[in-house]
């Protein structure tokens, strides 16, 4: 290995280019010993110590060169990139808690991604007349019998639907049976 400084470093810039930083660090170490103050000795074991992913060492050594040259705008910046990374690193370890609210969300999002709305079965054409005038069977049950059901079903001539409903009110109301009777008995008599 050789002991001039400047071939020190060009061997160790080569190495960190290589990507062969363990290498880089191992040169640095005993260049280390007889330059502790070297600005660019300890800017070369950041940048080997960043390629490692040791970034609370690089942080160290960016933070001793920012000292021994305040005004150089190299070693500020790439101390601002090894904290972001070492901030990165620290939240890369953290321990993540369940957050039930954040499980249940998720939950959500994956059911209603295969949610497709349905296709309307109805279409924008009214119902033919036809269909319209379908009247119900005569023998279908009439759930709310009233006497203005049992005229409006006169007026539509479904005669047999109006004996129904009054048969269904002498039973509600037996004070008027005889009144519904009487009807019952004209009805029959106009089918």
């Amino acid at each position: 290995m050789t002991i001039e400084p400047h071939l020190i470093y060009a061997e160790v810039s080569l190495d960190i280019a290589r990507r062969e930083f363990q290498a880089a660090l191992d040169k640095l170490s005993g260049a280390g010993r007889s330059l502790p103050e070297s600005y660019i000795l300890l800017l070369l074991q950041a940048r080997a110590c960043i390629g490692l992913g040791r970034y609370e060492s690089a942080v160290r050594h960016l933070r001793q060169c920012c000292r021994i040259a305040p005004s150089n705008q190299v070693a500020w910046q790439e101390l601002i990139e090894a904290t972001v990374l070492q901030a990165q690193q620290r939240e890369e370890h953290t321990v993540v808690l369940f957050d039930p609210v954040a499980d249940e969300f998720e939950q959500l999002s994956i059911a209603l991604s295969g949610f497709h709305i349905p296709q309307a079965s109805e279409s924008s054409e009214p119902t033919p007349i036809a269909e319209q005038k379908q009247p119900f069977p005569d023998d279908a049950s009439i759930a709310v019998p009233t006497e203005s059901l049992a005229n409006l079903f006169i007026a539509q001539c479904a005669y047999k639907k109006a004996i129904r409903v009054y048969t269904s009110l002498i039973q509600i109301k037996p004070s008027k049976a005889d009144d519904y009777r009487q009807n019952i008995d004209r009805l029959l008599e106009k089918l």
